[in-house]
């Protein structure tokens, strides 16, 4: 293998593992919510029993990864005694819609003609009929209840009708709710409660220190024949010493505390390698630290560089007046700060006010500044009360990053802050 190739090789094979749900949750320990729910849904399938479970986490968790890799994992292990049937509650929530969205996936699954003209009751049947004539042949019906809180609204018929069928000694089906919602199970009526399993897994965001061990899954290189033994070897060693260093562990607490989810992680780990210097092909601090960068974006600070420089002095007298808890501010109140301001510090620039009233126009509409309420819409825009919309943390960080910003601006809001 050329020297060259391996490195690239590397960036790939990362690459490729951050974007395989298989490869992240796929772990054989007991604990894992991937070993708990293949268990409850394989233990369905092969005892022939039925199952309910809910699924719940915060978006980004990877409830539907998880479910993904085991269902087809299940798959693999019973060909043909497994069918899915997927429902969403952004889409299926009536349940006319949903058991017509059933029947024509029981109708897909088992090559029989659809009939969009059936009524509710005769796809409610059809439904109840086609997990009767699965249970005699073994086989297991899955459905997939995605959204699930939005279908514990209403009356609820279609999860008392998948319950309420599951009684039967011959029906062989597990209920699978997605949701976001902790408390989606005390959405349930009793009726439908007491048809329920009360099977729960949560997924929640990882700590820290869970966070560092999928880091080191993730990156961690093999030592076998895909790679030259060193390289492999150095780039897990460096791998190792930078997960442990105290400043990268103050960029990734800093990153979790902004979004703490296995989705945003691996976004971050895809950035960090996508920056891998290819010329020595391993990781580094910067890597990470550049990926963190780059993915907090900051439309705020964004739209500051593009501010002029008269916007920049509107900014800072509007947060001058709010420091001085000034009850009402408008265009008239920041002309008047902005005169005191040019007294002050005795600027060579001084705008007209037509022309401070265009640049306070244009922050309206770049939204750093906006009306106070809806009122007054008959009034000139001078009069019409407005706030900040950017913070002085934020503001503050734009004139230092601003190259052609006064320095009495910057010492300003030094005093300011």
């Amino acid at each position: 293998m050329e020297p060259e190739n391996h490195k690239t090789k590397a960036v790939n094979v990362l690459r490729s593992r951050i974007c395989d749900p298989k490869f992240i949750f796929n772990n054989d320990y007991p604990d894992s919510n991937y070993s708990k729910l293949k268990f409850m849904i394989s233990s369905s399938v092969t005892e022939a029993c039925n199952n309910s479970i809910l699924l719940l986490g915060p978006r980004g968790s990877g409830k539907n990864a998880v479910l993904e890799v085991v269902i087809q994992d299940l798959l693999q292990e019973y060909p043909d005694s497994i069918s899915v049937i997927r429902l969403n509650g952004l889409l299926h929530s009536d349940d006319i819609s949903a058991f017509k969205e059933i029947a024509r996936q029981l109708c897909m699954e088992h090559q029989l003609l659809f009939s969009k003209a059936a009524s509710f009751d005769d796809n409610s049947q059809f439904m109840v009929a086609i997990l009767k004539e699965c249970g005699l042949a073994h086989k297991t019906v899955i459905f997939v209840l995605e959204e699930f809180d939005l279908f514990a609204q209403g009356k609820q018929r279609l999860l008392y009708s998948l319950l309420d069928a599951m009684q039967s000694i011959t029906s062989q089906a597990v209920v699978l709710g997605i949701s976001c919602r902790l408390d989606a199970d005390q959405l349930l009526e009793k009726r439908v409660r007491s048809r329920f399993s009360h099977r729960k897994l949560l997924f929640l965001p990882p700590s820290m220190e869970d966070s560092q061990k999928l880091l080191m899954h993730m990156l961690t290189l093999p030592i076998d024949s895909s790679f030259p033994h060193d390289y492999a070897t150095e780039f897990n060693t460096k791998v190792q010493n930078i997960i442990g260093d105290r400043k990268f562990k103050e960029t990734l607490q800093k990153y979790l505390n902004v979004d703490s989810s296995v989705k945003h992680l691996l976004r971050f780990l895809f950035c960090a390698v996508s920056h891998i210097d290819l010329q020595t092909g391993f990781l580094s601090q910067e890597s990470f630290e550049i990926a963190f960068l780059s993915i907090q974006r900051q439309p705020k600070l964004e739209c500051l560089r593009n501010c002029s420089n008269l916007e920049l002095h509107i900014l800072v007298c509007m947060k001058r007046l709010e420091v001085k808890e000034k009850s009402l501010c408008n265009f008239n109140s920041v002309m008047k700060e902005y005169k005191t301001m040019h007294d002050s510090f005795r600027t060579s620039e001084y705008y007209s006010r037509s022309v401070c009233l265009r640049a306070f126009e244009h922050l309206l509409h770049l939204e750093m500044i906006c009306f106070t309420d809806n009122r007054g819409q008959n009034l000139s825009v001078e009069f019409r009360p407005v706030k900040l919309l950017i913070s002085s943390a934020e503001l503050h960080q734009g004139l230092r990053a601003y190259n052609s910003c006064p320095a009495y601006l910057i010492k300003l809001m030094d005093r300011e802050g």
